[in-house]
């Protein structure tokens, strides 16, 4: 009599998580294996199939905890600019005007190259083309916080996304002239006025 075919898909008894009160530990646990598989195959061949097999449990889990791909990718990124950005505010800790500006962006730019983030973020977007990184709120907020205008000027954040992005994407070779060419031409239009906050750059 030929062997069967064991099933290898989680089944209700060894799903980890069914039946269990466990939505942050789950959610947790979920998007630090997605960063780990995303930062090792990139986001294109990142499944909830290869997700749910590597936390042991079904895919109607993974979506029941965390929703779809999309909403995993948002989450993730979010977790790791956190991370990011804690590091950010305590170097700008007190800072206003360009000197705020030119450091974070120095900050951000150092942690953001050394950080799996950037391997996630590469492999979801190629420049100029999908604008889900300018358009999303988590780097908008974030790029709010870096500015730390007493009143949130929408096109401040928004040109320093884009120059961020430039930059990350497009690095200097010489790490010297990069740090230069960020105070002379990224601080200064965010001088602080007596009448306002700041001057974001203006377009015509």
């Amino acid at each position: 009599m030929g062997s069967r075919r064991r099933n290898t898909q989680p089944t209700a008894t060894d799903d980890w998580l069914v039946g269990r009160d466990r939505h942050c530990e789950a959610a947790e646990r979920i998007y630090a294996a997605a960063a780990d598989l995303m930062s090792r195959h990139g986001y294109e061949a990142f499944s909830i199939d290869a997700l749910a097999a590597a936390v042991h449990c079904s895919p109607a889990t993974i979506y029941r905890h965390t929703g779809g791909k999309t909403a995993i990718r948002d989450a993730v990124m979010g977790l790791q600019a956190e991370r990011i950005l804690d590091s950010v505010r305590e170097a700008i800790a007190g800072l206003t005007g360009p000197e705020r500006i030119v450091i974070a962006t120095t900050v951000a730019l150092q942690r953001l190259r050394a950080d799996p983030l950037a391997k996630i973020m590469r492999s979801m977007t190629t420049p100029p083309g999908n604008q889900w990184l300018t358009d999303s709120p988590v780097v908008t907020r974030f790029a709010t916080e870096m500015v730390g205008l007493s009143t949130p000027d929408p096109l401040a954040a928004q040109w320093l996304i884009r120059t961020f992005l430039a930059l990350w994407y497009w690095p200097l070779k010489d790490a010297d002239a990069e740090r230069d060419m960020v105070h002379r031409f990224l601080g200064p239009p965010y001088t602080v006025h007596p009448n306002s906050a700041a001057q974001a750059p203006r377009l015509s």
